[in-house]
């Protein structure tokens, strides 16, 4: 993992000594705040995990580098944001101001020390029997020159910093990091929320970022900050367009019906559309999310055969099993349908006589492998033979790929084919099949890709245009199958149509199911806009982004055209890939059973969403998530917030008279809000959550600053103070429900509900806090909304998933080789007949993972009769030479 940092800065210090401390692979890399790597929010530093993830923030990122081993104790986490808020901002600001020093703040620091002082009496360290977070960040700002000088009357603060610095960690540390500075603090961060201000007259514990808040700002956020009742929701029954007003069509990829889906195939079409739906929704956009199962094609033929079913009995099996995850993990369809409907045969077959009369269809002749025993043309996966490749000469390649020498293969050149349901050899037919003519189409798709593809992800568009480049091709759209939708063509009565063509055409048809108004989303009025909204992998962007525009462009009837594709790169799991055969990773099934709520399950695969580069699931990280941003930040501000009111005001909202400070705080909290709507308009969704994060942050310095708890102890002044204190936070509280809804829809429910309001709105053209908790409003019953989850859990999760191949000593399974007993020539000659059989049947009807342990054993049965005889097994290429 790498630390980036700008140069000097102490907690960049914190960060690589507490990476060395915890034995983790760290590196540093400096970079200044304006680098064009450096994405919004540009806080500074932050860790970057080798899955490209980032953690932003010094107390979740060293907590996620020292791991398990602290125990992150309610002692430590006041300390650290203590530390933070207030002994740090001193200590620099006297450090800095040299003979302008501020008695006031020279005494201050004093009482300060003392504390840290008598803390240390007590033990080895500031919070426990081992360095922890607040030991981290206090001994990086003490390594800075000049600031050790400012406590060095403290006896055991010395002593303890002493036996720190001589630490083997701090001394590697040290001799990496050089130059450090407090002013490298103003740099570190944009909006400086972690740059206190250095100016000698100013009051660092009241407002650490009043001087990069301007008046303008400042003004704005007075101006915003009045009451506004929450508009009631739309409840149309059924969503449809109108003219003048902003009108979002989402569609994701339909998931493919013939299996459960991964935690990477979640976020990467369903989860990242509801999530934008969502946003949608709160701006109060018309908005319609639509998607279903995909559920024609030889996958779902492959699938019926291998669990004994027919191809409709399997599109009903996983459909339901597909609902039901979709369901759990909360996600908010308008209509969740399926692509085998009547209404998929109707609107599909329409298309194709309108592209055919458009003359876009042509008829051409194709060599097929026939079998004659099954009486059907054999799809790609349903033929296996020799590779045809020189040099290769693989017994089993299948014929669209070789798994050997990894290359292409087209089945008609397959050496020796074979059908793999009967294992007889097929013949080449040819066959009539219908093309769409692709290039005719060519330069009016050219013509509108250029008008769209700034709204598209730049994977999408990279994909895009490597296919216009090499130039478009005639591509075929039907096959001689018989689990699809009929040609409808006399002499093409056997065919159906290819699925890459009818697949697409399903949204339409899921709408139409949706909605007998379907043609107003899709074949809109001139005066009615629809902005088409399509979220996938990136390995479905050529679909989308050629051929499903160019089906519509041919037919030129009005059809609605994406204008945003959102495509994600890949999730791996930990240091791999999922795989439901081997039991490595968790799928949509298994996410329930982990006792983790789906809320976090969300809000964790949003942080980590692909959206730059192929990104991993990783347990600790995880965990790191839940316990540092869900728990400490997030959950911890607004739980506080409201259990104040609650004990301290009769649950009643107080009077609220804003003072300076109290304008900052939303100025900076104005800030994220606008940033968070520019990211979620765009679906960049990892960001929306980074500002989210921000908001708790600041809101739980100025709670830790304000201290209300000693305000209601004073004079009747300052018992107003408090009161004003918690009336701001309180409807800091709302917004935070508001901007996470998209995120945890059901743990912003349940803070509307402790709130005591019904939902949340967002303005997205005047993003401004508002009160929306005016002065004698009731809330209601304030909880906690999260729960930590433990170092001991995550170690089960990860057993449990790491895959079915361990073994209960924690050993890895023995090699195929070892396994195998020694066999006489006799046994040997009957067991590779025996396991050449068993692997023809399976790999006719299961997955790779499943078979290809039994095609080593094969290989290695083979290996020991050649052995046994003293004569090798002719390679496959001789083979060829012999025929």
């Amino acid at each position: 993992m790498i630390i980036v940092t700008n140069p000097g800065n102490p907690y960049g210090l914190a960060l690589l000594t507490a990476g060395k401390f915890a034995k983790k692979p760290v590196k540093v890399e400096q970079i200044g705040n304006n680098d064009a790597q450096l994405k919004p929010p540009k806080h500074l530093p932050l860790v970057r995990l080798q899955s490209g993830q980032e953690i932003f923030g010094i107390e979740a990122s060293l907590r996620y580098l020292l791991g398990e081993s602290v125990e992150h104790s309610l002692k430590e986490q006041e300390l650290t944001e203590w530390l933070l808020t207030h002994f740090i901002p001193i200590l620099n600001q006297l450090v800095l101001s040299g003979n302008r020093r501020d008695a006031s703040q020279a005494t201050k620091l004093a009482g300060f020390t003392k504390k840290l002082d008598d803390l240390l009496k007590e033990g080895d360290f500031l919070s426990g029997n081992s360095p922890s977070t607040p030991d981290f960040i206090l001994w990086s700002h003490l390594a800075v020159e000049g600031a050790l000088k400012e406590v060095s009357t403290a006896e055991n603060l010395c002593k303890w910093h002493k036996n720190f610095s001589s630490r083997s960690e701090a001394q590697e540390a040290l001799s990496d990091f050089k130059d450090l500075n407090f002013l490298s603090l103003q740099n570190s961060n944009r909006f400086g929320a972690l740059a206190p201000s250095t100016a000698p007259s100013s009051s660092i514990d009241e407002s650490p970022t009043a001087d990069v808040i301007s008046a303008e700002e400042i003004a704005s956020a007075r101006e915003g900050f009045t009451f506004q009742d929450i508009p009631q929701a739309k409840e149309a029954r059924t969503v449809l367009p109108k003219a003048g007003e902003r009108n979002i069509l989402i569609t994701s990829a339909l998931p493919y019906v013939n299996n459960v889906p991964h935690l990477g195939n979640i976020i990467g079409c369903v989860l990242s559309a509801d999530i934008f739906a969502r946003y949608s929704r709160l701006c109060g956009y018309n908005t319609l999310f639509i998607c279903g199962t995909d559920e024609y094609g030889t996958a779902t033929e492959t699938k019926a055969i291998s669990e004994k079913m027919t191809p409709q009995e399997i599109c009903d099996k996983y459909f339901e099993i597909h609902n039901s995850i979709y369901r759990w993990f909360g996600i908010g369809f308008d209509y969740f349908g399926r692509t085998t409907t009547p209404e998929q045969t109707q609107i599909v077959q329409q298309m194709f006589h309108e592209l055919f009369e458009a003359g876009f269809v042509e008829t051409e002749s194709v060599a097929q492998l026939l079998c004659q025993k099954c009486q059907r043309y054999l799809a790609d996966r349903f033929v296996e033979g020799v590779c045809p490749h020189p040099g290769c000469g693989y017994e089993d390649a299948r014929g669209d790929q070789c798994d050997s020498c990894g290359k292409l293969v087209n089945a008609t050149e397959l050496i020796k084919p074979r059908c793999k349901l009967c294992n007889t050899t097929p013949v080449v037919r040819d066959s009539s099949q219908f093309f769409i003519n692709l290039p005719k189409i060519e330069p009016k798709l050219r013509e509108w890709f250029a008008s769209v593809e700034s709204g598209w992800t730049h994977n999408a568009r990279v994909i895009t245009k490597s296919w216009l480049r090499e130039g478009l091709r005639s591509r075929c759209i039907t096959r001689d199958l018989k689990w699809g939708i009929p040609v409808p063509k006399p002499g093409f009565e056997s065919k159906v149509f290819y699925v890459w063509f009818d697949a697409p055409i399903g949204y339409v048809s899921i709408t139409s199911k949706y909605t007998k108004e379907w043609r107003q989303w899709w074949q809109p009025n001139d005066d009615v806009n629809v902005a088409l909204y399509q979220f996938m992998a990136k390995d479905n962007v050529p679909f989308h982004s050629v051929m499903f525009p160019a089906t519509l462009l041919g037919i030129n009837k009005g059809y609605t055209l994406v204008s945003h594709i959102m495509a994600t790169e890949y999730l791996n799991y930990e240091d791999g890939k999922f795989s439901k055969s081997r039991g490595i990773g968790v799928f949509g099934n298994d996410a329930q059973d982990t006792g983790i709520p789906a809320d976090v399950w969300r809000f964790y695969l949003a942080s980590a969403r692909p959206e730059g580069q192929d990104s991993s699931f990783s347990w600790n990280d995880l965990e790191a998530r839940n316990n540092s941003e869900l728990l400490n930040n997030l959950g911890n501000f607004i739980n506080r917030a409201l259990v104040f009111c609650e004990k301290n005001f009769g649950a009643i909202i107080p009077q609220m008279v804003l003072q300076e400070e109290d304008f900052v705080l939303l100025a900076q909290t104005n800030r994220e809000f606008r940033e968070y709507v520019a990211c979620m308009e765009k679906a960049k969704m990892r960001d929306g959550i980074k500002h989210i994060l921000a908001i708790s942050r600041h809101g739980n310095q100025f709670m830790q600053v304000t201290q209300p708890w000693v305000l209601l102890k004073g004079t009747d002044d300052q018992k107003a103070r408090a009161g004003t204190v918690i009336g701001l936070c309180a409807n800091l509280a709302v917004l935070l429900a508001t901007l996470l809804f998209p995120f945890m829809p059901d743990t912003s429910r349940r803070i509307f509900k402790q709130t005591n309001i019904s939902r949340g709105f967002i303005d997205s053209s005047d993003p401004r806090v508002k009160m929306w908790l005016k002065p004698g409003h009731k809330i209601g019953k304030p909880e906690p909304l999260f729960v930590k989850i433990e170092q001991g859990r995550i170690e089960e999760l990860k057993k449990k998933y790491a895959g079915q191949q361990q073994v209960a000593s924690g050993q890895a399974p023995p090699k195929v080789s070892e396994a195998l007993p020694k066999l006489s020539l006799k046994d040997l000659e009957e067991a590779i007949v025996k396991q050449g059989e068993k692997v023809r049947q399976l790999k006719a009807t299961a997955e790779k993972a499943i078979w290809q342990p039994e095609v080593e054993k094969l290989l290695t049965l083979k290996k020991q009769l050649a052995e046994l005889t003293g004569q090798p097994v002719a390679p496959a290429k001789d083979k060829k030479k012999k025929k």
